[in-house]
């Protein structure tokens, strides 16, 4: 463990406050951080939020979903939510073993910023904003914008996110999530696609794609989804996916796969994923 302070807050600004006047380590769920110091520690200073019951839940807030920080992957996977949230509850049971889901948050998912996070591309598919305080006030962010790299993000020492917002869609949706691994569960993904498509009278009013561990942030493939916008929703979607659509893709070779593998891979699973919500809007 580390030898230096720790604190549990249960107030938000008591936290708020102790960002401001000291750097801080979060530990949200901490199913990433105590892994991660298992054979090399370190002297930090602990702000343990796990204790502000308040960043925990899910509420309609009239033209979009507010997700608390702190609300659990078992709370997304359980949760009665409508079916644009379908990608995102798979992704959630995809988050390690049960145990994982009980304990891990949204929030360390999106801050952890890992490529190969389970969370970010269904709630990039949602148009998924991030709240963040401090002691200045509240900000918002895109999703897109928060994630800047590999374990890096664009919140600020002082700042704690609250919440992840979702806006409503405007037509009726239907999302996917579909996930490639050496194994089907407890494992790294080595692709991961995620997509939402609003359909109105029969055809595509809007598509959302986003492709997961084949870069050092997930990404959306605005041209596929440009080519999308008016097609007739059924199963035939799956034809319009190419490859030039995956260009803004950078994969790498890493113990899981190789970039080509990952390059290919990516494309059967868009595919995949566009024949299924075709098929089901």
């Amino acid at each position: 463990m580390s030898d230096g302070q720790y604190l549990r807050p249960e107030r938000l600004e008591d936290a708020v406050a102790a960002l401001r006047d000291g750097a801080w380590t979060l530990l949200a769920g901490g199913t990433d951080h105590y892994p991660a110091r298992v054979t090399v520690q370190r002297s930090e200073d602990i702000l343990d939020i796990t204790g502000l019951a308040g960043l925990r839940g899910i509420s309609d807030a009239g033209d979009h979903f507010r997700i608390g920080a702190l609300t659990r992957w078992s709370d997304i996977a359980e949760g009665d939510l409508p079916p644009c949230f379908d990608g995102l509850r798979r992704a959630a049971r995809e988050v390690g073993g049960m145990q994982i889901q009980n304990r891990a948050t949204l929030a360390g998912n999106l801050c952890n910023a890992s490529p190969a996070a389970d969370g970010v591309p269904p709630l990039l598919t949602l148009d998924a904003s991030v709240e963040l305080a401090s002691a200045e006030g509240v900000r918002t962010l895109p999703l897109g914008e928060f994630i800047l790299g590999n374990r890096k993000t664009a919140r600020r020492s002082d700042e704690l996110m609250t919440a992840i917002l979702v806006p409503k869609p405007a037509y009726p949706a239907r999302s996917a999530f579909l996930k490639l691994g050496a194994r089907k569960y407890l494992v790294i993904s080595i692709v991961m696609v995620a997509g939402v498509l609003e359909v109105r009278d029969g055809t595509v009013a809007a598509a959302r794609i986003a492709v997961g561990s084949c870069s050092a942030v997930a990404q959306r493939l605005p041209a596929l989804e440009a080519a999308l916008l008016g097609q007739r929703a059924g199963p035939g979607l799956a034809g319009l996916a190419a490859e030039e659509h995956l260009a803004g893709l950078a994969p790498i070779d890493d113990i899981r796969a190789d970039a080509g593998y990952r390059q290919d891979a990516a494309l059967v699973l868009v595919k995949r994923c566009l024949a299924e919500l075709g098929s089901t809007v």
